[in-house]
């Protein structure tokens, strides 16, 4: 198979080129060359801004663009390559949904842009991050019909994660001491894992899959998460577990603050996700541990991801006093 990958190098689209190097698939890349430019040099790397610089004409088996969200960015590409490929995956977001009082299913209400919201840029505060993407999904469908993939991921997690959110847990758990784990112990989070998706999205191309698919673990308990990590680093941490209402009421942020969390009722069905359509479609995922030692090994946390020492200190001993 040959595939053409719009961006490649970071996170998610660099799992991907991975697995299909792995499985013996030509790969070519298309971005800008500022992001780790020397990885890959098995593949042919074509440097350009997607925004502004012509698309190259080739012939690929499918293109992966894991770098959209801006309509009229995507619909230059999806124009361009529309002859050139014969499967155009398009990476979504679960956000992509109006709400989530209750878990998604790939035909749940998509969201919409709010008035006077841009329709070509990215705000700093993402609030129209959901809208976009649907936008997005609508001119892949348009220009491609039923050659169109469409994967909406949850949490994407692992190794060369930049986001630092999933990270903050087994970085902080192997610290050690005392750490706030917000909720009860079986509420469900879901996330998956950056390898187990990439390998699975060059699958669905390796087999022509087509259709929409939510791309998440099924879930797993918060505890489950908690012992995993106590586990793979041989920390000697201890949990407390803390009332989501009382967390909130102390002005605790949910999902950076506390990352994975969600605890607005408007919210929790971000890790409710109906994923039974792309385990239908094969997605299978590796062990919990394995997830784990890679973010351990090659991910770092970041400033704006989990709190602080002084302020989790704080809290745990205000927790006790109440």
């Amino acid at each position: 198979m040959k595939l053409f990958v719009l961006g490649g190098t970071q996170f998610l689209g660099r799992a991907v080129v991975e697995s299909a190097l792995e499985r013996g698939h030509e790969v070519t890349l298309f971005n800008r060359g500022r992001t780790n430019p020397d990885l890959f040099p098995e593949a042919e790397k074509l440097r350009g801004d997607r925004a502004l610089d012509p698309i190259p004409d080739g012939d690929w088996t499918a293109v992966i663009d894991t770098s959209g969200y801006v309509p009229a960015v995507v619909r230059r590409s999806a124009e361009a390559l529309q002859n050139s490929v014969e499967r155009y995956l398009f990476v979504s977001s679960v956000s992509v949904y109006a709400g989530f009082s209750e878990g998604p299913t790939e035909d749940s209400e998509r969201a919409r842009l709010a008035k006077g919201q841009p329709d070509d840029e990215l705000l700093s505060s993402y609030e129209n991050y959901g809208g976009l993407k649907a936008l997005c999904e609508d001119v892949v469908t348009d220009v491609y019909g039923e050659r169109a993939i469409i994967v909406r991921p949850g949490l994407i997690v692992g190794p060369h994660d930049p986001t630092g959110r999933f990270t903050y847990w087994p970085h902080r758990i192997a610290c050690g001491g005392e750490f706030i784990v917000p909720g009860r112990p079986e509420e469900q989070v879901q996330f998956v894992d950056a390898r187990d998706l990439g390998a699975w999205m060059v699958g669905l191309c390796e087999r022509h899959e087509t259709g929409t698919f939510n791309a998440t673990h099924p879930g797993l308990r918060w505890a489950e998460l908690v012992e995993s990590c106590v586990r793979v680093t041989g920390s000697d941490g201890q949990p407390v577990w803390i009332d989501g209402d009382w967390l909130a009421e102390q002005g605790v942020g949910q999902w950076m603050d506390l990352p994975l969390w969600l605890h607005n009722p408007e919210s929790v069905g971000m890790m409710h996700a109906d994923v039974s359509r792309a385990l239908a479609a094969e997605l299978t995922f590796r062990p919990l541990d394995d997830t784990i030692q890679g973010t351990l090994e090659l991910a770092e946390t970041t400033d704006d991801a989990g709190l602080k020492p002084e302020r989790e200190r704080e809290l745990i001993e205000t927790w006790r006093r109440s």
